[in-house]
């Protein structure tokens, strides 16, 4: 066996002292498919899940390296290297971290993810294979659509965490999945690359699949089988405590929200300031009935409060798509619709047409020898409507110029 330092391509920049690449004796030169494993303290399987890659490998006919990332204290990099795999020694800094350290060791074109505690079977590799050479860019493995082994997975996991985590994540994303949360997974090295992932911890799993849908990429699943630990065996929430399943959920949720936030800004807003709108314009010339209902000043301060608020919310949901628009079309539609010249001009004349409601109002209120005429009042609050809408729509106009040079930057 041999250490080397990063490969020459990777920047000095970007060297970090603390990880170590083990290369075995009879490495694998070339290799279409990285099988990128964490691992911490699993001596106790590691040699089985060597044969199997290397048994899954050779059914799907694919030339491969296995490239395990070690933070632990076993024997698990000695095993490992002795049976052909390369080890990326680094401290325990949490699963995503584990990704990102490897990164740029990965020498395939094609990335497969899992454990090498043998609950995910690697011995069947080759639907991942296929799908990947008819085009596929994201392969989820699927253990509902696949076989999951009695005993295998908690109730609480199979039951209620999973399937509802999945549920929201559908339900915000408008995505297909079965099972967000299966950790046998690939994708193409070039999407790994453009993903830049962030995550440190449990949630990367959620992070990977929510830019895999803003990304466009091409998603396909495959059924996988899905075993019990192996006796003498604890998994890593087991090791960490009741707590840990619980709060991995909640890190992922965290997850779902932060990149989706779009689903909870951009349509309620529309709605908030599509009523708003509703409740406030009409009565800018004073009361309105409708059959038995009178539509006066109080609901048209309930609107402006929707108005404003749905404002709002539609133009931060426009950043938030903004921020993750990775093909570039979102920016250039926004763009478009909030052109520097034509937007600022709009918002200006929102303000003045506001102003000049507030003017005649302030006028009225003079003449009156202060005392505001009440059949003013509603159109004071459409005037100032459409200042705040005016002086809105102008700084959001340049915080999204900003934003898109920012995020073009980067």
């Amino acid at each position: 066996m041999s250490a080397l330092s990063r490969p020459a391509s990777v920047p000095p920049l970007f060297e970090d002292p603390e990880v170590q690449l083990l290369i075995p004796e009879a490495d694998v030169e070339d290799p279409e498919f990285s099988i990128v494993i964490p691992a911490l303290n699993e001596q106790l399987t590691i040699a089985d899940f060597m044969a199997w890659c290397h048994e899954g490998l050779r059914k799907a006919g694919v030339r491969g390296e296995v490239l395990i990332v070690d933070s632990g204290t076993d024997q698990t990099t000695e095993i490992a290297l002795s049976l052909g795999a390369r080890v990326l020694k680094t401290p325990k800094r949490g699963l995503g971290r584990a990704y990102q350290d490897a990164l740029p060791h990965i020498r395939g074109k094609y990335v497969l993810m899992g454990d090498c505690d043998c609950t995910y079977d690697f011995r069947e590799l080759l639907p991942f294979v296929e799908k990947f050479h008819a085009g596929a860019e994201f392969v989820m493995g699927s253990r509902f659509r696949g076989y999951i082994e009695p005993g295998s997975m908690p109730p609480l996991h199979r039951y209620l965490g999973t399937p509802v985590t999945t549920f929201i994540l559908n339900v915000i994303f408008s995505s297909h999945f079965s099972d967000i949360h299966c950790g046998m997974r690939g994708l193409t090295k070039a999407a790994l690359i453009r993903m830049d992932l962030r995550s440190q911890s449990w949630e990367y799993a959620s992070e990977m699949v929510l830019k895999s849908v803003h990304m466009r990429l091409r998603i396909e699943e495959v059924p996988i089988r899905f075993l019990k630990d192996r006796e003498g065996r604890l998994s890593h929430h087991k090791r960490s405590g009741w707590f840990s399943p619980w709060h991995a959920a909640w890190i992922n949720l965290r997850a779902m929200f932060v990149y989706g936030a779009d689903f909870f800004l951009f349509r309620p807003g529309l709605l908030f300031l599509t009523v708003g709108s509703l409740l406030t314009y009409p009565l800018s010339l004073g009361p309105v009935s409708v059959g038995p209902v009178i539509f006066s000043l109080h609901w048209m301060l309930l609107g402006m409060s929707l108005a404003i608020l749905g404002l709002q919310c539609v133009y931060m949901g426009i950043l938030a798509q903004v921020f993750f628009d990775y093909s570039g079309e979102v920016t250039a539609k926004w763009f478009k619709r909030f052109e520097y010249t034509r937007a600022v001009a709009a918002s200006a004349v929102m303000f003045l047409v506001g102003l000049g409601f507030e003017a005649f109002l302030t006028a009225s209120y003079f003449r009156n020898n202060l005392r505001l005429p009440e059949s003013t009042n509603n159109l004071g609050f459409t005037g100032l409507l459409l200042m705040i809408s005016g002086f809105m729509t102008f700084t959001f106009t340049l915080i999204l110029h900003s934003t898109a040079v920012a995020v073009r930057r980067r």
